[in-house]
């Protein structure tokens, strides 16, 4: 192996080389991490006589696996292959695919997709009479979910909430029968995967041992995005030897609504004693800019360990902050910037908070034509036709699995209506016993028993000869789990083609239309196209691996490299990402971060980690922006710059504000006094002395827009801004403004000219101004919601408040910051939270 000094650094090189033990690396963004993870596999194998087979590397992308394999292949050649590179998910179906027989599946078990997993949901609430309007599918699903990711079973879940309201005990009777259903399916959920390997090493100790033997050495990257289960995993499979390495940023902990516990990697030091602790600050992705500004948002957080990142990469172009009129205004300069500013659409990513989001900017690409792509939008594994395709190969795979069955039976359509599998139902219903549970499947083979004839039993018939004459042929070619006679005769490729061409089902789509099926024909070859990679590249592919692996797959993993496209993404798809240029989008309060986080501490914090993500996402340029107008369920909102904004110094990024024609009305330095933002807090200090909080608050009070960004006359409106027409630019000489009778308000303040100070005229002909007592007539939706820090609070330590949202609790602390009270209440339902006082507004009880 070649000398480590000449391509690492110090820490990178010691990260390399501490091999023994447990260790964490903590590695800032942009600071090489995966060169560190690669070179300690290389180090461990070539240095340290450590055999490949020995070492397991846990990533959270199938694509992050697939760079790894290749980079450590490059270093040690073949050799490499022998590792285990995987996703946490890809590393449990692995050993549920050899021990899974244990705990009562067999190995060619389906994995479900949100999709399937509805499918049950509505039989569960069919079967337990339950009103969707009382209880909704989703929500249902969302509490298992994260019952599982705590490790709970259906038994343990009915414990934990004996004594529950009506909601619960029957979220915890629907677990239980769901389960029930999965389990008849042959059929396990994402969740299922980590959970049932965690039972398998709980009830098969010998199985735990053979792994412990097996992986001697684990490393784990992005570590903070773990959650309990994962962590309860990778703590079972060091527990003999300890050589656990573990890579990670506190400030890149982004998915606590996934179940990440930050926890996990701030106390790695505390559930694993004696452990090193090495920091990667030096980061090779963005210019010192960038960097200061994401230094200085971070800085902010308290839960996180200390770290600031630097880069020989010194100086580079400015960071800019621009506030828009309106949306729509953000989203055409925006693309127009992505079109004009020089650079090739592939190097440039537009990043927002919510996929909302997306769809004024692409209004604005097909307007102008953009290219773009969008990253979390529709799953192309989520497409109807690769949905109908996949049903069809996994009941060849497994054909306990009821759901396939059900979705694929009358597609195309085969005359079997509900009825009929109303038939197949309770005959599979009334056979089974606690040893064999009848499938939909094997009813199906029973149609003239059951008593089903006519066209709906000839159809059945010719379906399940059909499926059995497929089956026959992955047999006979080694895909299922049979030993190949003649491996050449048959694969999955040709499988795919045979479901479309022989099926029926593509003649039905040729009936959609010519574009519609064009598409969807486009679609099928591009699954046929998977196939045949998967094909070459698997050792020895089988039916129910190249499920598993669609199954598993990202939709970053699918994110297009080499076309020319604007990359359109949430900033939550968009970690572990890099552009050139990058665009904030949407930079206000109440959108970023959200009115709900703004409310509590630790959402808070989660939220500006969040911040810190999409800055560092930025190698040369980055360009963020807000609206001063925001549609928002259907009524327009007045919004704030995000706080966030405020956190970075105005030397550190040049922040400027645009009138409805998209011309600079000022630097916010020169016309918010020094680029203040309300004292810090968005109106915090009294409104009238210059700084960016005044100037926000008057002038947004004087401007409300439609669709089409014109003003808009509200006869409510009154008089609240006489005397503006003195004031240029957003200064008021007179130190504020005055309400009272002077009529209207001064275009000058917008930085235009030729029309003093009468007022402007809306489009009914009247002026805005009708010396009406100064804000009498502000509607609320015009009000400015600018929080201030209380002087005192009406309550102390010990004290019973009570939370519009969490109800009754105890204050356990309050500390008095700079900007706000953080105060911390142990609420009875809610547990502890901490949060700000001017924004939570408690009630002593």
């Amino acid at each position: 192996m070649e000398n480590l000094e000449s391509i690492l650094n110090k820490e990178q090189c010691e990260a390399v080389r501490e091999t023994e033990g447990p260790l964490l690396v903590l590695a800032g963004a942009g600071s090489g991490k995966t060169r560190v993870l690669t070179h300690r596999i290389a180090y461990l194998i070539e240095n340290c006589g450590v055999q490949p087979w020995n070492i397991l590397a846990i990533t959270f992308t199938n694509k992050a696996a697939g760079e790894m394999r290749d980079r450590v292949d490059k270093i040690v050649g073949l050799r490499g292959r022998e590792v285990w590179v995987s996703t946490f998910h890809s590393m449990c179906v692995r050993i549920l695919r050899r021990h899974i027989d244990r705990l009562g599946y067999n190995s060619d078990f389906s994995i479900y997709d949100t999709d399937d997993q509805r499918t049950v949901m509505r039989k569960v609430f069919k079967d337990l009479n339950i009103d969707s309007k009382n209880l909704k599918e989703r929500a249902v699903l969302a509490a298992i979910s994260k019952a599982k990711n705590e490790g709970l079973t259906p038994v343990e879940y009915r414990d934990q909430i004996s004594g529950g309201d009506y909601n619960e005990k029957k979220i915890a009777e629907c677990f239980t029968l769901y389960e029930k259903i999965l389990h008849q399916n042959n059929a396990v959920d994402f969740d299922d995967l980590l959970l049932k390997t965690v039972e398998l090493f709980d009830t098969e100790p010998e199985v735990l041992e053979y792994y412990q033997e097996r992986f001697k050495y684990i490393l784990v990257d992005e570590y903070q995005d773990t959650n309990d289960i994962q962590f309860n995993l990778v703590d079972k499979l060091a527990g003999k030897y300890k050589n656990i390495c573990v890579v990670g940023d506190d400030d890149q902990s982004i998915y606590k609504f996934r179940g990440a516990n930050l926890e996990n990697i701030l106390s790695f030091e505390k559930s694993f004693p004696g452990a090193k602790v090495i920091k990667l600050e030096q980061n090779y992705r963005s210019t010192e800019k960038i960097l200061d500004c994401a230094n200085a948002v971070i800085a902010h957080n308290t839960g996180r360990k200390q770290k600031r990142l630097w880069t020989d990469h010194k100086g580079g172009k400015d960071v800019t902050f621009k506030e828009f009129d309106g949306a729509n205004d953000e989203a055409n300069a925006v693309i127009r910037e992505v079109k004009d500013c020089g650079r090739s659409y592939h190097d440039q990513a537009i990043l927002y908070r919510t996929n909302a989001q997306s769809r004024l900017l692409e209004e604005q690409c097909i307007k102008m034509n953009v290219p773009y792509q969008i990253i979390g939008g529709v799953n192309f594994y989520q497409r109807r036709e690769i949905k109908d395709v996949l049903a069809y190969m996994k009941i060849i795979a497994n054909d306990s699995d009821n759901v396939a069955f059900e979705r694929i039976i009358n597609v195309p359509k085969r005359g079997i209506g509900e009825a009929t599998l109303e038939k197949l139902r309770v005959f599979a219903a009334a056979n089974s016993t606690s040893e064999h549970t009848v499938t939909m499947y094997e009813a199906a083979t029973k149609a003239g028993i059951i008593g089903i004839g006519g066209k709906a039993g000839k159809m059945l018939q010719e379906f399940v000869n059909m499926v059995e004459n497929w089956k026959d042929k992955l047999r006979y070619a080694g895909y299922l789990n049979e030993k190949a006679v003649d491996e050449d005769s048959y694969s999955i490729q040709r499988l795919i083609e045979s479901i479309r061409d022989d099926s029926g089902y593509g003649e039905e789509i040729k009936l959609e239309g010519v574009v519609e099926a064009e598409t969807r024909f486009q679609n099928i070859e591009e699954i046929i196209s998977k196939a045949s990679d998967y094909q070459k590249n698997a050792e020895e592919p089988k039916l129910s691996e190249f499920l598993e692996e669609v199954s598993l797959v990202a939709d970053i993993d699918r994110k297009d490299d080499n076309t020319d496209l604007v990359t359109l993404m949430t900033l939550h798809g968009a970690k572990g990402l890099e552009f050139p240029k990058v665009y904030l989008v949407g930079m206000s309060d109440g959108l970023f971060p959200g009115y709900k986080s703004m409310n509590e501490h630790d959402d808070l914090e989660e939220e500006r980690r969040l911040c810190y993500v999409g800055i560092t996402r930025a190698q040369d340029e980055l360009v963020m922006t807000s609206a001063r107008t925001r549609m928002v369920n259907g009524n327009y909102e007045r919004m704030k710059p995000s706080m966030f904004i405020d956190e970075i110094p105005d030397e550190l990024c040049q922040k400027t504000t645009l009138n409805r024609y998209g011309e600079d009305e000022m630097p916010f330095a020169d016309a918010f006094g020094g680029g203040s933002f309300g004292g810090g807090s968005f109106g915090g200090s009294s409104y009238g002395s210059g700084s960016y909080g005044d100037y926000r608050k008057s002038r947004r009070e004087n401007q409300r827009y439609d669709e089409r960004d014109e003003y808009r006359h509200d006869d409510d409106f009154g008089n609240v801004i006489g005397g503006r027409g003195n004031s240029h630019s957003g200064r008021n000489s007179s130190g504020g403004f005055s309400g009272g009778s002077s009529g209207g308000f001064g275009v000058n303040s917008y930085g235009l000219s030729g029309m003093g100070s009468t007022g402007y005229t809306g489009r009914s002909g009247s002026s805005y101004g009708s010396g009406r007592k100064s804000g009498s007539g502000i509607p609320k939706s015009l009000q400015t919601t600018g929080v201030q820090k209380l002087s005192s609070l009406d309550y102390k330590v010990g004290d019973t408040v009570s939370h519009i949202k969490f109800g009754k609790g105890t204050v356990l602390s309050i500390v008095d910051g700079k900007k706000d009270y953080e105060v911390t209440v142990d609420f009875e339902k809610a547990g502890q939270k901490k949060m700000f006082a001017s924004f939570a507004k408690l009630k002593k009880i």
